[in-house]
């Protein structure tokens, strides 16, 4: 009975390395929609959000009929308590990209004026995304822990935005709600960023076996 859980477990590998594939070409291409003012590409990633939403499921369900049925220990019942919070974290960095389509959309059909570069930001956060799957597709330290240090540097950028929008706000007060809408685009890839960083610690946490969430990087 037991010789099925090596089975399981790579079935379980391939199910979660082809969601981070998916949710991956979701957020780049909810950038790659705003940077081409793609309206149509923005409500198809809104529109089918349940898509992934799905596969998270799935991915789930397999895990805890591994844990049910064959109580793993050591190395497997590792690998499958991160890939059940990777699985999560992937789920949200999907929503985000829904999150950032909406707030395109919105800022569209109110011709707004404010239209503040991410540009920097979104390369930086779709490149800790790719270096996080990397990290966990090779099982890589070293890039595990490059993203714990990057995350800083997109909560600066997000910062940076939040002083941008304090001072539009000051001087154009009839205009705050299309500023705020435009300013939640900055902490929807912040909050990607994080959870991109969570995913790396995961790594981490297979391969050296010890929690470093509320560590500092």
């Amino acid at each position: 009975m037991r010789g099925h859980l090596p089975k399981g477990i790579e079935k379980i590998k391939k199910e979660i390395l082809a969601l981070g594939a998916m949710v991956e070409d979701r957020f780049k291409k909810a950038v790659y929609a705003i940077k081409t003012e793609d309206l149509e590409l923005a409500r198809r990633i809104m529109d089918t959000d349940h898509e992934v939403d799905q596969r998270e499921i799935e991915v789930e369900e397999e895990c805890l009929k591994l844990l049910a049925l064959y109580q793993p220990v050591a190395v497997d019942l590792r690998f499958l308590v991160a890939v059940i919070k990777i699985n999560n974290d992937l789920e949200r960095i999907a929503d985000y990209a829904a999150n950032i389509s909406q707030r395109f959309l919105s800022s569209h059909a109110h011709a707004q004026k404010f239209r503040y570069d991410y540009s920097d930001m979104t390369e930086l956060t779709a490149k800790m995304l790719e270096m996080s799957l990397d990290a966990l597709v090779g099982m890589d330290l070293d890039i595990a822990y490059e993203v714990r240090i990057l995350d800083h540097d997109v909560n600066q950028m997000r910062n940076e935005a939040y002083d941008m929008v304090q001072k539009d706000i000051k001087a154009n007060p009839e205009q705050v709600a299309e500023i705020i809408n435009m300013y939640l685009i900055s902490r929807h890839l912040e909050r990607i960023g994080d959870h991109t960083k969570n995913i790396a610690e995961e790594v981490i946490y297979l391969i050296e076996g010890e929690v470093i969430r509320h560590e500092p990087s």
